[in-house]
């Protein structure tokens, strides 16, 4: 535990840092600990030094730890299949990769039915076009908004993107900007049920890497493994 506690108290100081630069509370800015291949045992410590929010690429991977650590909080961050959905909803507290207005129609109908509404959300967005990465085009996102505010099950907390491979994170930089430039005009476009703000201006955004110029640029979440729990295995 106390190694543990020693790197959220490291991580934490350079959030810290990054919130003065910006001028920033970093009360606002959020540390969830990606938990993949992680084993449970070695969870519990790390909820115990304060990291209870976790998160999971894989819905089966969670499945088999969610039941061993009740105290942990559980986000998804990995793509979602279809055929997966409803397991998802009903371990997964915030689903960060919602990639498509299908996808969060058939969340907005689980969540209803299995009585989780509201579900909370992070739409994901490709903001630079690459070809390997899921997530919304960002004009894409712009004109299926509409539909995906009237979803009266989802509560959309703000977008979230996965960061291109970069020599230095000084060069994530443009990503999370544009991601901040469009969740801005996004916000004043997105109108709900019963005409309540749409879209929330949540920034899931930044990792190991690149957190704090994640953070620098507006991040409210932040998503961070190796410098929590060292390096994965290999394969």
């Amino acid at each position: 535990m106390a190694a543990f506690s020693a790197a959220r108290s490291r991580v934490l100081s350079v959030v810290a840092g990054a919130c003065r630069r910006a001028g920033r509370d970093p009360a606002g800015v959020q540390l969830v600990a990606v938990s993949k291949t992680v084993p449970a045992p070695r969870l519990e410590a790390a909820i115990a030094a304060g990291l209870a929010a976790l998160a999971e690429n894989r819905v089966q991977e969670a499945e088999s730890k969610a039941p061993l650590l009740p105290g942990a909080t559980w986000h998804l961050i990995g793509p979602l299949q279809s055929n997966k959905a409803r397991r998802a909803v009903e371990l997964f507290d915030v689903i960060e990769s919602v990639d498509s207005l299908d996808l969060a129609r058939r969340l907005d109908r689980l969540a209803g039915e299995l009585g989780r509404a509201p579900l909370r959300i992070y739409l994901q967005v490709n903001v630079d076009r690459d070809e390997a990465k899921a997530g919304f085009l960002p004009e894409a996102l712009e004109a299926e908004l509409g539909g995906l505010a009237g979803l009266p099950n989802l509560r959309m907390l703000g977008l979230m993107t996965v960061g291109r491979l970069v020599g230095s994170a000084d060069e994530a930089r443009p990503t999370f900007g544009r991601l901040r430039e469009l969740s801005e005009r996004l916000r004043d476009a997105a109108t709900g049920p019963d005409g309540a703000p749409g879209l929330g201006a949540g920034l899931s955004m930044g990792m190991t890497d690149d957190y704090p110029v994640a953070v620098e640029e507006g991040a409210t979440v932040i998503r961070v493994g190796r410098a929590l729990f060292g390096a994965r295995p290999a394969g």
